[in-house]
C-alpha cells in the first residue's frame, strides 16, 4: 500500500521521540481541499481509530482510514532536507495532476 523511504522513517522516528507521549502511529490521510482537489495530512495518533489499516514499516506504524486507502495505494513518502526545502514528499501513482506545493493532487 504505502511505502516509506529510509529518510521518511528516520524523520518520523524523530518526531515520535519528540512527541513526549505514547504514540500508536502516524496517520496519513487524504481529504478534500488544497489547490488540486485532494490534500494530504499527517498526524501522530495516540490510538488507532476503528477501521484503520495498520501498516508496520520498520519502527513506524502507519494508520490509514478506509476512505484514504484507495487514494494512497502505491504511494511512496519521502523526507527531503536541503538548503531550499525541508519536508515530506509524496509520489502517488493515483495522482493525475499535482500542484507545485506537492501537498495537493487531483485523482
Amino acid at each position: 500500500m504505502v511505502t516509506l523511504t529510509p529518510s521518511a522513517q528516520q524523520a518520523i522516528g524523530r518526531f515520535i521521540q519528540q512527541a513526549g507521549v505514547a504514540v500508536a502511529g502516524l496517520r496519513i490521510s487524504v481529504s478534500d481541499g488544497g489547490c488540486s482537489g485532494h490534500k494530504y495530512a499527517m498526524q501522530l495518533e495516540t490510538q488507532a481509530a476503528p477501521g484503520d489499516q495498520q501498516l508496520n514499516l520498520g519502527d513506524v506504524t502507519l494508520l490509514v482510514d478506509a476512505e484514504s486507502a484507495p487514494l494512497l495505494e502505491g504511494c511512496t513518502v519521502d523526507f527531503v532536507e536541503s538548503l531550499e526545502e525541508s519536508g515530506f514528499k509524496f509520489e502517488n501513482p493515483n495522482a493525475k495532476a499535482a500542484c507545485n506545493c506537492g501537498k495537493s493532487f487531483a485523482a
